[in-house]
C-alpha cells in the first residue's frame, strides 16, 4: 500500500505546485488579472505575444508603423509614466490605455521615475540617469525619512493613475525599476538586501496593501547580462526581489544579444514563472525563438522598429503562426 500511496502524494504535490504558479503574487488580484495571467501561462512554450512601446506624446506613431510594415497590429501596447517635459501626461496615458484595452490590447506600463531628490519635471540625464549616493540610498529605503517621504509622494501620484485603470477594470503588466542590474539609472546597480530588492518590495507593499491596487501583474524586467568575467556581479540573481513579489520575469535585449546561457539563467531563476522579452531593439530571429521558446511576449522599443530591424524581419516575426497579434483568436 505504501508503494502505491507515495507516487500519488508526489503527483498531488506536483499538481499543487503547478497550480500555485498560476496564482498572482497579490492574493487579492482582480478577476481580470487572474484571467490575463492564466492566459499568459497557457501560451508558455507555444506562442509569443507581439508588443510595441509607444511614447506618451504620440501614441499612434509606432503602432501605425507596425501596421504599415506587416499589415498587423501588436497585441501588447506599452507606454511610460516618465515625466520629463513641462507637464505630467499621466492622465493621457490612462485614457489611451483604457481605449487600447477596449480595442483588445494587453496593457504594459513602465516608469522612468525621476530621482527622488529632484523636483519635476525630471530631466533625463539630470535626474533619471543621475546617481544617488550610498547615504542617500539608505535614507530612501528607511521609512519616515525625508527622502523616503519624497519617494512616497512620487509613487502615490502614479498610484492615482493606476487606480483609474483599476476602476476601469484594466489589468496592467506593471514594470517598474527596469534594467536594475545596469548602471545607467539612479536605481541601478544596487545589490544586496538593502538594494533595489528592498525598494521593489516597498513599492509592492505600498501599492498592494496601502493603495489596494489589485489590477497589477508585477513584471521584473532586468537588462541582459554582459559577458566580461567581472560583469558576473550584474547577474540576474543579485537583483531579484523574490518569487513572492514577482509574477513574470523579463529581460531587455538590444543588438541581437540573445545568448542561450542568459535565457537559461533567467528560466532557472523564474522556477516556472513566465519569462518575457520586456524590451527589445533588434527582434529575435526565428532561429532564436526556436531555441528559446519560453518567451511569452516581446516589446520592441519605439523607433528601433525601423532603425535597427529590416522590414523583412519585422514582417517575418509578425506573420509567424506562433505570434499572437491584436485580434488573433485566443486559445
Amino acid at each position: 500500500m505504501k508503494n502505491f500511496i507515495l507516487p500519488i502524494l508526489i503527483l498531488l504535490s506536483i499538481c499543487g505546485y503547478a497550480q500555485q504558479q498560476f496564482a498572482p503574487v497579490n492574493p487579492n488580484a482582480s478577476p481580470e488579472v487572474r484571467q490575463l495571467l492564466s492566459y499568459i501561462y497557457s501560451i508558455k512554450g507555444k506562442q509569443i505575444i507581439s508588443g510595441q512601446h509607444t511614447y506618451p506624446h504620440y501614441p499612434n506613431r509606432h503602432l501605425d508603423s507596425v501596421k504599415a510594415i506587416t499589415g498587423k497590429q501588436p497585441a501588447l501596447f506599452g507606454s511610460d509614466f516618465i515625466w520629463s517635459g513641462t507637464r505630467d501626461r499621466g492622465q493621457e496615458i490612462v485614457n489611451e490605455a483604457i481605449k487600447r484595452y477596449k480595442e483588445g490590447s494587453i496593457i504594459c506600463l513602465m516608469w522612468h521615475q525621476g530621482r527622488p531628490t529632484d523636483n519635476p519635471p525630471y530631466g533625463w540625464k539630470e535626474s533619471v540617469q543621475a546617481k544617488l549616493t550610498d547615504e542617500q540610498w539608505n535614507e530612501l529605503v528607511t521609512p519616515h525619512t525625508e527622502l523616503n517621504k519624497r519617494w512616497l509622494k512620487q509613487i502615490d501620484q502614479v498610484a492615482v493613475w493606476l487606480k483609474q485603470l483599476q476602476d476601469a477594470k484594466v489589468p496592467v503588466l506593471w514594470r517598474p525599476y527596469h534594467e536594475m542590474n545596469g548602471v545607467w539609472f539612479w536605481w541601478g546597480n544596487k545589490r544586496g538586501e538593502n538594494g533595489i530588492s528592498k525598494l521593489w518590495r516597498m513599492m509592492y507593499d505600498r501599492y498592494t496593501n496601502y493603495h489596494k491596487l489589485n489590477n497589477l501583474i508585477w513584471v521584473w524586467g532586468a537588462n541582459g547580462p554582459r559577458d566580461l568575467p567581472e560583469d558576473e556581479a550584474y547577474a540576474y540573481k543579485y537583483f531579484y526581489p523574490g518569487a513572492r513579489y514577482v509574477d513574470i520575469l523579463g529581460t531587455d535585449i538590444y543588438n541581437a544579444d540573445y545568448e542561450q546561457k542568459d535565457y537559461n539563467e533567467l528560466l532557472a531563476l523564474a522556477k516556472g514563472k513566465p519569462i518575457a522579452l520586456t524590451e527589445v531593439g533588434e527582434l529575435p530571429k526565428p532561429i532564436i525563438l526556436k531555441y528559446q521558446p519560453q518567451w511569452v511576449w516581446f516589446m520592441v522599443w519605439s523607433e528601433w522598429l525601423w532603425t535597427h530591424n529590416p522590414r523583412s524581419l519585422v514582417k517575418e516575426i509578425y506573420t509567424r503562426p506562433e505570434t499572437i497579434n491584436l485580434g488573433d483568436k485566443k486559445q
